[in-house]
């Protein structure tokens, strides 16, 4: 199956201020945030994508813009199953405020009890990004073939969800996952299990190019996929 190369966005004006913006409108990448975006297209170069998928929230198509410059031959595709989570009351408001509420522990600690007051459950935000990329997955194994890779650039805690399912960790331990702004997490998926091939990392990335070693797994077995080590099969 595709190989899921998973961008966070950019640091925006919500992250240097502090500020759990949800899906607050205008949150934009701050002067960071743009150089980071802006680099962005040369640490995939060397890396082919059959399709590139954002959250419809304006920080993720901002720091997609320089790719898509890049590659003009690659159309933006929207999925708001990979928007962030409806946080609801909590939305725009300051996380040294918000530290103080009751339920940020239970966020902390027990995050698939937790229903934001006006939004969704933490539970419903992984399935719902889980769905997406299991869709996409069989959109592009079946148009592009098993060994193409997509980019999906979404959201931190929609990132670290789907790593914590990729590895088969419940949701209560998916806040021991951490993903930098504008990092790439790419996750290899077989027939069989998904593959953490890459964790919120901020260098160079050629090694995510499609090799030969993955077209064993059709006489190999799905194991052969880890054999090389840190190269997408």
């Amino acid at each position: 199956m595709a190989t899921l190369i998973l961008v966070r966005h950019g640091r925006s004006t919500a992250n240097t201020e502090g500020v759990l913006a949800g899906w607050t409108p205008g949150v934009r990448l701050d002067e960071r945030g743009t150089a980071q975006a802006a680099g962005l297209p040369a640490r995939l170069a060397a890396v082919p994508l059959a399709a590139v998928v954002s959250s419809p929230l304006e920080r993720c198509r901002e720091t997609l813009a320089p790719l898509l410059e890049a590659r003009p031959a690659l159309t933006l595709e929207t999925d708001e199953r990979i928007g962030e989570c409806h946080y609801g009351d909590w939305s725009g408001r300051n996380l040294k405020e918000l530290a103080q509420e009751p339920m940020m522990e239970v966020v902390q600690h027990h995050p698939s009890a937790v229903v934001f007051p006006g939004g969704e459950s933490m539970r419903a935000m992984q399935a719902r990004a889980v769905d997406a990329v299991r869709d996409w997955n069989a959109r592009i194994d079946r148009e592009y073939g098993e060994d193409a890779a997509f980019l999906m650039c979404s959201h931190g805690d929609i990132i670290k969800s789907l790593v914590a399912d990729a590895l088969g960790l419940h949701l209560d331990l998916f806040q021991r996952i951490h993903v930098e702004p504008c990092s790439v997490t790419a996750v290899r998926y077989t027939r069989s299990r998904p593959f953490l091939l890459r964790l919120g990392d901020t260098g160079e990335l050629g090694a995510l190019v499609p090799s030969a070693q993955g077209r064993q797994e059709k006489a190999g077995g799905d194991d052969a996929v880890v054999g090389g080590g840190a190269g997408v099969p």
